[in-house]
């Protein structure tokens, strides 16, 4: 039986108390605890490896990957070790985050039986690593862009407006707003330039875009809501304008620790975890949410892009 003075000692640390009410419900992977807790592999290594020598959890080998539980110490039967895992369950109950932790474990749950999902997610990481001709993502992009039917889009932080433009080879009327007087003005002139008729710049705020309600069919966050001061507010906006059956689709970076980014990109938040997005999403009456990692970059810091979706009830 594991040292109950250590193991109290062990158990002091919200993290791991965060980790061990996750493992109380389900084995898993070192990547599953990284992605569910939004932390580092070697902290949270580390604080597993604490937890094992403590005796509070057990690990076995799958594949080329270990994976931790802590159900069979939990019910064991022994008094003394009922006792202290009642005395993580009070611990738990006063940390904000286990929440967030239960809702991102059904998720990290929810994509062990996608075997779709991972097998697109293999394919697409093989698309252009190999040279085929003529086949590029630029070309794949041009193609669904023309399948596009003919919608109303707001691009919510557009900048410059080069989404907007691809957009506007298609679609109905394209709506680009920026809080940058510059950027609106240079946007539009580019637009004038290339006879886009049916794009229009707009200075505004994420947050309150000067768009009327129910108008628009798609509202785009293309790597812009981490620019918001408060994301909550600017997905909130974007329910607000669209139509009843519209999409919000938001692209941005997988929450990370790369703070430099705050003074090189002007980023005000580094990046959101799935969980984070899904949270917006629900709290702002979206339904049939989507939230999968799409994109890893090769070169550090190692961007990963997240792609959420998510509709407006009728």
């Amino acid at each position: 039986m594991p040292s109950i003075v250590k193991s109290l000692r062990i158990i002091a640390d919200p993290t791991r108390i965060r980790i061990l009410s996750l493992l109380r419900e389900e084995e898993l992977s070192v990547a599953e605890l990284q992605e569910i807790l939004c932390m580092g592999q070697s902290r949270i290594s580390t604080q597993l490896a604490q937890l094992k020598q403590a005796g509070l959890v057990t690990d076995r080998r799958s594949g080329k990957h270990s994976i931790y539980d802590a159900q069979p110490l939990e019910k064991t039967g022994n008094i003394e070790t009922d006792q202290l895992w009642t005395v993580v369950t009070v611990a738990a109950s006063e940390i904000d985050e286990i929440a967030d932790d239960t809702r991102a474990l059904s998720l990290v749950l929810s994509k062990r039986q996608d075997k779709a999902r991972l097998y697109f997610n293999e394919l697409a990481g093989k698309f252009g690593r190999h040279y085929c001709p003529g086949r590029s993502w630029k070309g794949l992009a041009e193609m669904l862009l023309k399948l596009m039917p003919p919608m109303v889009i707001a691009d919510l932080g557009a900048g410059e407006g080069t989404f907007s433009q691809l957009l506007a080879q298609k679609a109905k009327h394209v709506i680009a707003i920026d809080n940058s007087e510059k950027m609106v003005d240079y946007g539009a002139g580019l637009a004038k330039e290339h006879g886009f008729l049916n794009l229009e710049y707009r200075l505004g705020d994420l947050m309150a875009p000067p768009i009327d309600d129910e108008t628009v069919d798609v509202a785009f966050f293309s790597q812009a809501l981490h620019h918001a001061a408060k994301p909550q507010r600017a997905v909130d906006a974007a329910y607000r304008i669209l139509k009843p059956g519209g999409r919000i689709v938001i692209l941005d970076l997988l929450k990370h620790q790369f703070e430099d980014a705050r003074e090189l990109y002007a980023d005000l938040w580094l990046g959101f975890s799935e969980i984070e997005l899904l949270g917006f999403l629900e709290t702002s009456n979206f339904v049939s949410p989507e939230v999968a990692i799409v994109h890893k970059e090769e070169e550090k810091p190692n961007f990963q892009v997240l792609l959420a979706i998510a509709e407006k009830p009728f």
